[in-house]
């Protein structure tokens, strides 16, 4: 077998086994998946949470009031390490913005030397002493800019209390994924927020977040699709022109 044929047989053998498997579904509906313990599936495997420090709560006997609670009934709102609160993003941002410069500048100078103790008759006959130097300069820029932004983003997502700083306020962070297909959406929150802030349905608004980090995006094969090929990018940067 000569080494083309080897090669070719390399190459070819991957595709038919990949194109082979696919076979089994034609004409049948997808398998499902049997049902099982949910603390087995992959994506719940392993999953470990920031936890709070245990205490000890004193009560009375035959008493309907807590020593932790915020009110008469039990507080739901997030207060401490591991508790869960809803982030609302809607966001309706719109932002215009229109420059322009204009400049503009001019100079001159001029230098003659009628007389010079008698020396200027012994210049040439070609120099002018009252036109010796004779200095101009002109420069003009103009510039134009300007900016048009929109953006409209309403999602919720649920964070985590990961942690209590010294003054109260509540670290939290929260992550959120969803697949369709082959494509992956994926949001990403954290940030610091006041206690005081957390509404009484245990949500709050995303412009109460003090360092807040949103991102939302998303991999898969739209997303490869949107972006330049790898060597198209390496261009980009080496090229100066």
């Amino acid at each position: 077998m000569s080494k083309l044929r080897f090669t070719s047989l390399l190459v070819a053998t991957p595709l038919l086994l990949a194109g082979c498997a696919r076979f089994d579904h034609i004409g049948q509906a997808p398998d499902m998946t049997p049902i099982d313990n949910p603390r087995r599936q992959a994506e719940a495997t392993g999953v470990t949470m920031p936890m709070p420090e245990r205490s000890d709560t004193m009560r009375q006997a035959a008493s309907l009031w807590e020593a932790d609670a915020r009110g008469f009934l039990r507080d739901m709102r997030a207060s401490k390490v591991g508790d869960i609160v809803t982030v609302e993003v809607d966001m309706a941002e719109q932002a215009r913005i229109s420059n322009q410069t204009s400049r503009a500048r001019g100079a001159g100078e001029s230098m003659g030397v009628p007389n010079l103790f008698g020396l200027e008759t012994a210049l040439p006959n070609s120099v002018d002493p009252e036109n010796l130097v004779n200095l101009n300069s002109s420069g003009s820029s103009t510039g134009t800019g300007a900016v048009n932004r929109q953006e409209n983003i309403s999602l919720k997502v649920a964070a985590v209390v990961t942690d209590i700083l010294p003054n109260g306020n509540l670290v939290i962070a929260g992550r959120q994924e969803m697949r369709v297909n082959y494509e992956l959406r994926e949001l990403r929150i954290a940030g610091v927020i006041r206690p005081q802030d957390i509404t009484t349905r245990n949500t709050v608004s995303y412009e109460k977040i003090a360092e807040a980090r949103i991102a939302y995006g998303g991999r898969g094969q739209i997303m490869d699709m949107q972006q330049p090929r790898i060597g198209q990018q390496v261009l980009d940067v080496i090229l100066p022109f």
